[in-house]
């Protein structure tokens, strides 16, 4: 029986903090950490199963990949903002990440610790057709694929935290070659249109990084950013980037939410108490604030965080 994402991730905590290499070479900007104003949190929802990833469809919906116990079969679940419910994909092996680029949400599957221990190259990327509810499989043959971005030439990167090869590059063709390959244990991607650059946190290193890898070069060492405390035990998981251009990171085992200037190095958490925190997205689309930050966690919450 595949293992829960809860019971996966502490196992690769152990077993990847036991193995972990010092990172390659780079630009890391670093700052003593700073305090900075606590936003404030209200419950949006609860009585989820264990909610790995949201992205907002624009049509005043939150789309949620909701894993099962097992952490094999789920769904894509549909929040609207005045709270009703609804299922936007059902039997969905392992969803990951989402999406949303126009008319169309993408979503990763595949996405177990099971899968990357064993090497199981059964992961996909997935096309949610918002306007017909229709789904269309985008790629195929991936390996755990978990954080899931858009490059500008419309090329895919899928992250993998545990295992080798951890930045996947897939083509509109269904061509899968390594991206960044100086970065491991790779989690949370968003791409930074202002700076022409992919966004990318680690989850397992000993440290818990925050790279910025060059669009134009992405074989050379990125720019990186390092949250304090000890990696496995924050735990980064995904990430966005605001309209600061500030990178914010959810901490899964520490249970709060990092606001990372990649360039400076400076960081501080925006709010914390909020345990097994998996993803977070600005608000958008009718009902939602663009301002807001919104969280998912293992615990099957979505948490509205407003900046003071």
């Amino acid at each position: 029986m595949p293992l829960s994402p809860i019971l996966s991730r502490a196992l690769a905590a152990i077993a990847i903090t036991a193995t972990a290499s010092a990172l390659p070479a780079a630009q890391t900007a670093s700052a003593e950490p700073v305090s900075c104003a606590q936003w404030t949190r209200h419950t949006v929802a609860a009585g989820y199963g264990i909610l790995e990833n949201l992205g907002f469809d624009g049509r005043g919906n939150l789309l949620l990949a909701e894993q099962s116990a097992t952490g094999s079969s789920g769904t894509l679940q549909r929040l609207g903002a005045d709270g009703s419910r609804s299922v936007a994909v059902s039997d969905v092996e392992g969803p990951g990440s989402i999406l949303t680029a126009g008319d169309t949400a993408y979503f990763t599957t595949g996405n177990s610790v099971t899968a990357a221990l064993t090497d199981r190259a059964d992961g996909t990327i997935q096309a949610l057709h918002l306007d017909s509810g229709t789904v269309q499989t985008v790629a195929t043959g991936l390996t755990m694929p978990n954080g899931l971005a858009q490059l500008p030439n419309g090329d895919f990167v899928v992250s993998r935290d545990v295992g080798a090869g951890t930045l996947t590059r897939v083509t509109s063709d269904n061509i899968a070659t390594p991206y960044a390959p100086s970065l491991s244990s790779t989690n949370g991607l968003a791409f930074d249109p202002h700076h022409n650059r992919l966004i990318v946190s680690t989850t397992f290193n000993p440290t818990s990084v925050i790279a910025a890898v060059d669009y134009a070069d992405p074989d050379s060492p990125p720019r990186q950013a390092v949250i304090p405390g000890v990696g496995p035990l924050n735990s980064a998981d995904d990430l966005t980037v605001g309209p600061d251009g500030k990178a914010y990171v959810t901490l899964n085992v520490a249970g709060a939410v990092q606001q990372v200037d990649v360039d400076t190095g400076r960081t501080c958490a925006i709010a914390d108490g909020l345990p097994l925190s998996s993803s977070a997205r600005f608000g958008s689309g009718p009902g939602w604030n663009p301002n807001a930050l919104y969280v998912t966690s293992f615990l099957g919450t979505v948490t509205e965080l407003t900046p003071p």
